[in-house]
């Protein structure tokens, strides 16, 4: 890849706070199943309202990054987390944590996660060569699939050793090192160029989802992706639930049913490249966009024991693999459709909005698993993913971006 060094250093630091992510898999539902006690409403309602309360904070900091330096923004975003999660250990040793403050952090974090990628979507962007950005988030996709294998067992067993609360201090200190690696890439960026005028708030983001719901070939990925992500999610925590504390699996086999499957997601990610050149970009996102809602709807089938944790790992396994096919030609796609001085703000709206309905569709799961018990929430969500596949774009379409380049998609 001719971006060198300095694409090579903002990878890095993304390995460093997706191992540490990974690490601390589900720790704000362990530490709430675990040490607060807290049963499937409270588990799913602090798994909503970080999404939710953190996407409505995002929406002025879209419109507001477009127009400046994003690696300054980027560095800013990691710090942020990093001083959240820490606070987590620091309350517990003091005996004073609680779900409220485990609310809070998510929130903050929830908000920063959707700037900083943003910010770091509109920085690749200007970074690689148009010709190399496929290749560049399918490297991306591997690296959190590798992550992903090695993060969850490894968390389940300083989980197991040490509590929950151990590795959120440990995914704090991954943010940290990430800033570092992103203020030393270097070079000069240079200041964006305001050709609109975009308006604080919620009035410029306005701008990325008009981009969107305009666009013929991102409006039905987006409201495949956005359903999609929140009926997947909604289902996680009680999930947890029925694993941890029903069928009474230990910290450690639940992170390994989510770690050894990931092996599919590093296989899927080599496969996303040939199969774009091979087949073209709309036919593999409308085939693994299919086949990665046919999988969820087996976790309804998990059971104690051994049985149970190979039936997640088959179903896990078939997910991944397509998620990460899927996954980076969907990034690719993205930011090719979206002229430069736009990607900020629709990378923002995208996420606030997945934020939002995956928030509003895990609230309303946790109330169903409270009613119904969380084996039936899994099923009903699992039969929902089903008809995902119908929002796919069916034919090909390409939207061509004809918005003038500006300097912010000059290489820094």
């Amino acid at each position: 890849m001719r971006a060198g060094r300095a694409f090579g250093r903002l990878w890095a630091a993304y390995a460093v706070s997706t191992l540490g992510t990974w690490l601390a898999f589900d720790a704000f539902a362990l530490t709430a199943v675990l040490v607060l006690h807290a049963g499937p409403a409270a588990v799913s309602a602090l798994a909503a309202v970080g999404p939710a309360v953190g996407a409505l904070l995002a929406v002025p900091l879209g419109p507001w990054m477009e127009f400046r330096h994003k690696r300054p923004v980027m560095v800013a975003m990691d710090v942020v987390r990093c001083a959240a999660l820490l606070s987590v250990p620091a309350a517990f040793a003091l005996g004073g944590l609680g779900l409220t403050q485990l609310m809070v952090v998510s929130v903050v974090v929830a908000a920063a996660d959707i700037t900083f990628n943003a910010a770091s979507g509109a920085f690749l962007k200007s970074l690689v060569p148009p010709g190399e950005l496929l290749a560049a988030n399918g490297r991306f996709e591997a690296t959190s699939w590798l992550a992903t294998v090695l993060g969850p067992p490894l968390g389940g067993v300083a989980t197991g050793l040490f509590g929950p609360v151990t590795t959120i201090a440990a995914d704090a200190v991954s943010y940290l090192l990430s800033a570092l690696g992103i203020r030393a890439i270097g070079g000069r960026e240079p200041h964006p160029a305001r050709t609109d005028k975009a308006a604080p708030g919620a009035g410029g983001l306005l701008e990325g989802w008009r981009h969107i719901l305009t666009s013929p070939a991102l409006r039905p990925l987006f409201l495949n992706t956005v359903l999609f992500n929140g009926l997947l999610m909604a289902a996680s925590p009680p999930l947890a639930v029925l694993m941890l504390r029903d069928l009474g699996f230990a910290p450690w086999q639940y992170g390994l049913a989510f770690a050894v499957p990931c092996l599919g997601g590093l296989a899927g990610s080599r496969l996303a490249r040939p199969l774009a050149a091979r087949h073209g970009s709309h036919r593999v996102l409308r085939a693994a966009g299919t086949l990665r809602a046919c999988w969820p709807i087996g976790l309804v089938l998990v059971r104690p024991g051994v049985p149970g944790l190979l039936t997640v790992m088959a179903v896990e396994l078939g997910l991944i693999t397509c998620c990460a096919v899927f996954n980076p030609v969907l990034a690719t796609h993205r930011l090719e459709q979206t002229p430069p001085d736009r990607v900020a703000r629709t990378l923002s709206a995208w996420s606030v909005t997945g934020k939002a309905v995956t928030a509003g569709t895990t609230a309303l799961w946790g109330v169903l698993a409270g009613l119904t018990g969380p084996r039936t929430a899994i099923a009903a969500a699992g039969a929902l993913l089903l008809v995902t596949p119908v929002l796919l774009p069916r034919r090909e379409r390409e939207a061509p971006v004809t918005a003038p380049p500006s300097p912010a998609s000059a290489r820094p």
